[in-house]
């Protein structure tokens, strides 16, 4: 298979996939799963969002056998949002850098709340909780329910925040580097006084 043809299979089985960004699959999200997947890595019965239907889906793409969710991967179940007990919240911004498509809002130290229209379902912000206030809500406004429309943002949500971490990764790194070379001025710096040392051994041995 081409390199051209890898990556329409990859975009394809990324179609498929809910885009939860869950990772319940032991992928960091549906596209690691999807080339995964294309090269013939994982199972395709690692998905427990995307339920039997997208199971079926990857089989008949791949042309692999159905089979029953792996539950070591968690069972389907109802879509569910997060939500926050905003008078125990206490700020600690943990829930917000662990959701994979920025549907939580909040400050240092401030308030924080998700935003349910973009919330994903992954329970990925519960754990880190200091203090236990996220719970995990089955969803009843048909407006929030899962499908191609809500797939679509969350995947443009998740490569945006992804892109945003690459850039403040590259620019950390770079301020490291400019902190470990030195700059011009030192090195003349440096060079003067290693000059001044010379010329004042030649004047002792005179």
């Amino acid at each position: 298979m081409s390199d051209a043809d890898q990556q329409i299979l990859i975009q394809t089985i990324d179609a498929i996939l809910p885009q939860t960004q869950c990772t319940q699959c032991g992928y960091d999200g549906c596209m690691p799963y999807a080339e995964a997947l294309a090269r013939g890595e994982a199972d395709i019965n690692r998905c427990p969002p995307g339920d039997e239907s997208g199971m079926r889906a990857l089989a008949s793409l791949l042309g692999r056998a159905p089979k029953p969710i792996d539950p070591a991967c968690g069972q389907p179940g109802p879509l569910t949002v997060a939500v926050i007990d905003e008078e125990h919240c206490v700020g600690c911004t943990l829930c917000i850098k662990a959701c994979p498509v920025d549907a939580i809002i909040g400050a240092n130290k401030r308030m924080h709340t998700v935003l349910p229209d973009w919330c994903t379902g992954c329970d990925l912000c519960v754990a880190p909780c200091p203090v236990d206030c996220i719970t995990m809500t089955p969803v009843s406004d048909p407006a929030l329910m899962w499908g191609p429309r809500r797939a679509a943002q969350a995947r443009e949500r998740h490569q945006s925040r992804l892109a945003r971490k690459r850039d403040s990764n590259a620019q950390s790194s770079a301020r490291t580097n400019r902190l470990a070379r030195p700059s011009q001025s030192d090195k003349e710096n440096v060079v003067a006084a290693a000059l001044a040392k010379a010329r004042e051994r030649r004047m002792a041995r005179s």
